[in-house]
């Protein structure tokens, strides 16, 4: 498998330094490499590894489709993972997570859809109509929900993955995770327990330069997957536009593609038995006019070469009886004189 980041790129960022040893949680002792003036050092090149596999996971998973949660609601995280989520189209969390954003979404959702009203009514003039009171009360909800739900007023149902910077602080996010059964993939610091995270990346979650370097990673690996969920959808729209294929995959083919039917196909029984008889009648009658023509034609030019041939011997009989008359005559005047 080979990475997708360097060990070099990892230390400039300081992805390697942990929390003090006094501060550790013991179950994250695989994932660490040694210790230096009471810091733990992380062991980069499980970072790496682990990295990679994740990266590969949220590829695959936008490549289905599939939407991805970015949530970093610390001060460090905030504006890389509302500017990485945005660059890559995703949903985002980076104010305070509200309860039951998954476990009880369709509220959530009608939030959303009650933030949408209020802002076409305010958009429409509408809201001037109402008394000043009362407008003032509309514009601080508004402002409300769009810092509470802006990152995921365009996610349409619960996300089939989430990204989490701080496990530690985001503890309702990963609970509700676990709940819903989505899969977590989480920055996991020394001070972290890695039990509730399903694709553990040891790393420094305090530094802005770290959490910018690997958030910028997930990133780029949903970029790629909407690319090649992109060109999947290209070469099946260009490769299923034939008819034969249509038809084979269970599709109706467009009126001019369709193919003649014959009368069985298209009549009962009873309607085929009801007119097959006519039809054989109207083909015998055809059958004996044909005959009686051709017997006609026949007759007539047998009768035509007869009269012809008779004419003919007629005349020629003739012409030699008259040659043999008038030789007779000559030959007898000859004898006379």
């Amino acid at each position: 498998m080979s990475s997708i980041i360097s060990m070099k790129s990892l230390l400039e960022s300081g992805v390697h330094f942990g929390h003090r040893t006094n501060k550790w949680n013991p179950l994250m002792r695989p994932y660490i490499f040694t210790e230096r003036n009471g810091i733990h050092i992380i062991d980069l090149q499980q970072t790496v590894k682990l990295l990679t596999t994740a990266y590969n996971l949220v590829r695959d998973t936008a490549a289905a489709g599939g939407t991805i949660m970015f949530v970093g609601t610390k001060r460090q995280a905030q504006e890389t993972i509302a500017e990485e989520a945005v660059r890559c189209g995703m949903p985002y969390v980076t104010e305070r997570w509200l309860g039951g954003m998954l476990t009880n979404w369709n509220t959530m959702f009608n939030r959303i859809q009650e933030l949408e009203k209020l802002e076409r009514m305010r958009d429409s003039g509408e809201i001037h109509r109402l008394t000043k009171k009362e407008g003032l009360l509309i514009e601080r909800e508004i402002k409300r929900l769009q810092t509470r739900l802006s990152g995921v007023r365009e996610m349409k149902r619960v996300p089939d993955l989430i990204f989490i910077v701080d496990v530690m602080r985001e503890h309702t996010a990963v609970h509700e995770a676990n709940i819903k059964g989505v899969p977590i993939i989480a920055l996991v610091d020394t001070n972290c327990d890695p039990r509730q995270v399903d694709y553990v990346i040891p790393s420094n979650d305090d530094a802005i330069r770290a959490i910018k370097l690997l958030v910028g990673k997930i990133a780029d690996a949903v970029i790629e997957g909407k690319s090649m969920y992109k060109e999947e959808d290209r070469e099946v729209s260009s490769t299923a536009e034939t008819p034969a294929e249509r038809v084979a995959a269970g599709a109706r083919p467009r009126f001019e593609e369709e193919v003649e039917l014959e009368d069985e196909d298209l009549l009962g029984a009873s309607t085929l038995a009801k007119i097959s008889p006519k039809t054989v009648e109207v083909d015998e009658a055809e059958v004996e006019e044909t005959i009686e023509a051709t017997v006609e034609e026949a007759v007539e030019e047998t009768v035509e070469a007869t009269v012809e041939e008779t004419a003919e011997e007629i005349v020629e009989d003739t012409v030699e009886e008259s040659a043999e008359e008038a030789a007779e005559d000559v030959k007898t005047e000859e004898t006379a004189e």
